[in-house]
């Protein structure tokens, strides 16, 4: 005890606030909201409608990692606004960063391959996903400060393959890397002549067809 029982002007305040700019492993859960759009591809109830008719992911982020450990921070993904199209192109920002976390893309890759990888065939596949969230600070409904979630750290950051727990090496969740060629030893005998190996054949990424709906949705591109 450093002061006086009965004097708690020198008392520590502890604020639940995580210090905005801190970088965490999150895990988002998705809590269900029941609202439904098959045109927009939002199925499974995973959608919720609020009053002013906005849509919208009720988010909850667990921190899994280090000195906020077991921290939850509830926050919104816009999914659509009456008001204009601002919340929901925020939304399909933080959605792009949040696969580009999990699934180890840059965010300047614009292969097939990468481009395979932020396609999603429903909001089952965000529920659950891991990744790298920056802490930034909004407003509750009293005024308080409270966390929020509005973006996700990808590979180009220094410090993002520490933070995932890949020793430096990038995650392969939703896709696998081929494996790296090695030259043959000395000892290796080299085939008959007129033997011809077959070429290997190249592996192209499977898109997962969306369920319920034709087509991929505009907030799954």
């Amino acid at each position: 005890m450093t002061g006086l029982w009965n004097d708690f002007n020198d008392a520590t305040s502890n604020s639940d606030v995580i210090p905005k700019g801190t970088l965490v492993k999150v895990r988002l859960t998705i809590r269900p909201g029941g609202f439904d759009d098959p045109s927009q591809g939002w199925t499974g109830g995973y959608a919720k409608r609020g009053a002013t008719g906005a849509v919208y992911l009720d988010a909850e982020y667990t921190v899994l990692e280090g000195p906020y450990a077991k921290r939850k921070i509830w926050s919104l993904i816009g999914l659509y606004s009456p008001k204009g199209p601002d919340w929901g192109n925020a939304g399909r920002g933080l959605i792009k960063g949040i696969l580009n976390s999990a699934r180890g893309i840059a965010d300047k890759d614009n292969s097939a391959q990468a481009q395979a990888q932020r396609r999603i065939s429903g909001f089952a596949e965000l529920d659950g996903i891991e990744f790298i969230a920056r802490m930034d600070i909004g407003s509750d409904t009293n005024g308080e400060d409270k966390n929020e979630v509005r973006s996700a750290v990808t590979p180009s950051h220094r410090d993002y393959a520490q933070l995932m727990g890949h020793g430096g090496a990038a995650p392969t969740q939703g896709y696998s890397q081929p494996p790296a060629t090695t030259a043959p030893q000395q000892s290796y005998a080299a085939p008959a002549q007129g033997y011809s190996a077959p070429a290997p054949q190249p592996q192209t990424p499977q898109t997962p067809a969306a369920p319920g709906f034709s087509g991929r949705p505009s907030w799954a591109e």
